[in-house]
């Protein structure tokens, strides 16, 4: 369902920058609110970019750039800067981040991915909460020391991805789920009717819903998909659908 608030506020900040020449940019936004910004934001005459500071985050930005400015040409380290916490006498997981950094009283926009590895963490933050943050001391009941770091020093987060092919009559949702995620077509018409299925983050209800390539879609413990490509009939004409789970 489309956020009504958040694309009005989208709409207002690409209005703004084109007024004034510069770039305008939201807090960090969960993939649901990105996909909502791409899909069905209406006022179009900026250049809209999202980034979480590095490749490959999960929460990322939108920005708005003016039409002389090209994407290479965002100085990212002005909006978003990073932060390494170390941890003493223990490893505290991604919750003991979480939990105490929000109780530093800043709202979960400023705050973008946590990526947490072994006794340290590493966080992705809007440059107006970075002073703040900086002086955390208790990560759940560890203790941590925090300091800047250049958006390049944090590490590369893998993600290890297991290629799914299978065919499918039609790209009806019930058909590519069951595919995706090796169910009888029968289970994920009934997975999709409990509300246990998100296509592109959202709920979705409709197994009738069609799917094209690109698309995400979640399924209460069986994780996260996504569609990369169609081609080919089989000799039956069934469609050839080419996939990846996120592991």
């Amino acid at each position: 369902m489309e956020n009504s608030e958040l694309i009005k506020r989208a709409e207002d900040l690409a209005r703004r920058c084109q007024r004034s020449g510069k770039v305008c940019a939201t807090g960090f936004l969960s993939p649901a609110e990105q996909y909502e910004i791409q899909t069905h934001l209406g006022y179009t005459d900026c250049k809209l970019v999202f980034s979480g500071g590095t490749e490959g985050r999960e929460r990322r930005a939108a920005f708005f750039l003016p039409e002389y400015m090209e994407e290479d040409e965002l100085e990212l380290s002005d909006y978003i800067c990073a932060m390494e916490l170390r941890a003493y006498f223990g490893s505290p997981g991604h919750r003991d981040y979480m939990g105490a950094l929000l109780g530093m009283g800043i709202g979960r926009e400023w705050l973008g991915d946590i990526q947490v590895e072994e006794d340290r963490a590493y966080v992705f933050c809007m440059q107006s909460v970075l002073s703040h943050l900086l002086s955390i001391e208790k990560a759940g009941r560890y203790t941590v020391k925090a300091r800047q770091i250049e958006l390049r020093e944090v590490p590369q987060r893998h993600v290890e991805t297991e290629d799914v092919n299978f065919t499918v009559m039609s790209l009806r949702l019930d058909a590519v789920a069951a595919g995706l995620f090796r169910l009888s077509r029968t289970e994920a018409a009934k997975q999709i009717a409990a509300g246990n299925l998100s296509l592109n983050y959202s709920p979705c209800l409709k197994a009738d819903c069609m799917v094209k390539e690109g698309d995400i879609i979640s399924l209460k413990g069986r994780g996260k998909g996504k569609i990369n490509g169609t081609g080919g009939t089989s000799r039956k004409g069934r469609l050839f659908v080419y996939g990846e789970i996120y592991k």
